[in-house]
């Protein structure tokens, strides 16, 4: 039999209404910048390659990786790599029972945040 009151049904909350909790966008960008690192991995060989292949194709490679765009590829490679770093050092609390108080998972998601941030920035300054 068909139901009649289908239409009438209130409709389940998506992404465009229902507001993601803190905890779960930095899990998901956890998921995320290791993608993104592996495509950065990519890139580091390429240049290697590059490197050990031919003199010209190495130019070609190493000014494109030094462009403003490389450069902000690279940039955001290194957050990434912190960021995942740092994410995932707080998994492994998670994981023998510590710190998984609402209050405190959302501290230490603004803290992964902030602490990614800043390391990259010590590591450009340093480099």
């Amino acid at each position: 039999m068909a139901d009649v009151n289908r239409g009438k049904r209130p409709l389940s909350p998506h992404l465009q209404v229902y507001r993601l909790p803190l905890a779960a966008v930095t899990s998901i960008m956890n998921r995320i910048t290791g993608v993104g690192m592996t495509l950065a991995a990519v890139l580091i060989v390429w240049w290697f390659a590059a490197g050990a292949f031919d003199a010209d194709y190495f130019a070609w490679v190493d000014g494109l990786l030094t462009s403003w765009l490389g450069l902000l590829v690279l940039t955001l490679s290194l957050w990434a790599l912190w960021y995942h770093t740092l994410n995932s050092i707080r998994h492994l609390i998670w994981d023998t029972g510590r710190m998984m108080e609402v209050e405190i998972v959302e501290k230490s998601s603004w803290v992964v945040i902030g602490a990614s941030v800043v390391m990259t920035l010590l590591t450009l300054i340093v480099i």
